[in-house]
């Protein structure tokens, strides 16, 4: 397993949260070429003349479809004085359209037998539908409806406000280790990963109407989505109607900012110490890793998979097993476009201090470091 310019940042979360990192060379990798490698799910993909990137899979195993829109933008994409605002429209894109009302997309996909939902992370926003195969035409309808018409009004800007205020609130303050979230502002310094895609409530407050009308107008264009439909479909009745809905959709005229931050490379240590409303403290330790798409990245992905995956992980049956240190531990690699963070941590059991867990998770880092992983190990 090949893994290297990996930085190192620890931290201690629980009566208290830990930071620590230590020096790391880090190199910048070149996107792999979008190809299907040999034995993966076939599909074909193709751009229409406003720029919308379309991904199609045939699968009729199922009488279902998934229609998803995946927007390139995410919170790194955010003015600093205005964070929040990727996630803010994650909600206030289902305020509905001006074919469609307000409250009503969840009810003509629950009412077609579908389900539906959006998420936000640092890169990108994402949207789907999983309908009856019958309904794909309603769901491509819908999303395109959502790109073109989404309404963007005092009613809707208002009633997500308080919406996603109250979600801020419940996730920080009444979430067990909420304040996890502080990792990513010791984490990074200069690249806007150093703030949550959930952004700051204070932001969302200043912000006015037309500031979040020249975000829409921005972001969320056909030259910066990707339309992916997999399931129940006919490829060549479904290229018709995605020309039908979203072949007159006007390419976005704005230019489409993108961070070109760096972060540094760290030198030293850094530590911190967060108090949470909680019982059992918790320890933290986030590595800087290569970027999502570059082979390092999938090597960290596997590391993560053998310390924390499974019963039979590492982690599992050294730290929590046999030494009973930790009530629970895991690992795992956040997929991001630039490099970003691996966040390894565990929970104490009753009596153990923070310190003596972080000195048993640091042993099978160790480990991992200087013995190779078996062959009965890998196939587990």
């Amino acid at each position: 397993m090949k893994i290297k310019n990996i930085l190192l940042s620890s931290v201690l979360l629980g009566s208290s949260l830990v930071i620590a990192q230590t020096p790391a060379k880090t190199t910048k990798t070149a996107a792999p070429v979008k190809t299907a490698p040999t034995g993966s799910i076939k599909f074909i993909e193709y751009d229409l003349p406003n720029g919308l990137h379309v991904i199609l899979h045939e699968d009729h195993s199922t009488p279902i479809v998934a229609v998803t829109v995946l927007y390139h933008v995410g919170s790194k994409n955010e003015d600093p004085k205005r964070t929040g605002f990727a996630h803010f429209f994650e909600h206030l894109m289902f305020e509905g359209s001006e074919n469609i009302g307000r409250g009503e997309y969840m009810k003509l996909i629950q009412n077609a037998g579908g389900q539906l939902n959006a998420n936000t992370s640092f890169d990108r926003t994402f949207y789907y539908e999983v309908i009856p195969s019958n309904q794909l035409e309603l769901g491509l309808w819908m999303e395109a409806e959502r790109m073109l018409h989404s309404k963007i009004d005092s009613v809707g800007v208002e009633t997500q406000r308080k919406v996603v205020k109250e979600e801020l609130k419940q996730r920080n303050e009444n979430t067990p280790y909420g304040s996890l979230n502080e990792a990513f502002g010791h984490a990074y310094t200069v690249h806007p990963y150093r703030w949550t895609p959930g952004g700051s409530p204070e932001y969302i407050n200043k912000a006015a109407i037309s500031e979040f009308i020249d975000f829409y107008k921005t972001f969320y264009v056909p030259n910066n989505a990707t339309l992916s439909i997999a399931g129940d479909i006919n490829v060549e009745e479904t290229k018709k109607m995605i020309a039908k809905y979203y072949g007159s959709i006007p390419k976005g005229t704005k230019a489409i900012p993108r961070p070109t931050e760096v972060e540094p490379v760290k030198t030293a240590e850094v530590r911190d110490t967060v108090l949470d409303n909680i019982q059992l403290p918790a320890v933290i330790m986030a590595y800087h890793i290569p970027a999502q798409g570059t082979p390092d990245y999938y090597a960290v992905n596997m590391l993560s998979t053998l310390l924390s995956q499974g019963k039979s992980s590492r982690m599992q049956k050294s730290i929590v097993d046999k030494q009973q240190k930790a009530l629970f531990a895991g690992a795992f690699a956040l997929p991001s476009e630039d490099p970003g963070l691996a966040l390894m941590f565990g929970i104490t059991n009753m009596g153990v201090s923070p310190t003596d867990l972080e000195n048993a998770m640091n042993e099978e880092f160790e480990k991992v470091k200087k013995e190779l992983i078996s062959e009965e190990e890998f196939q587990n």
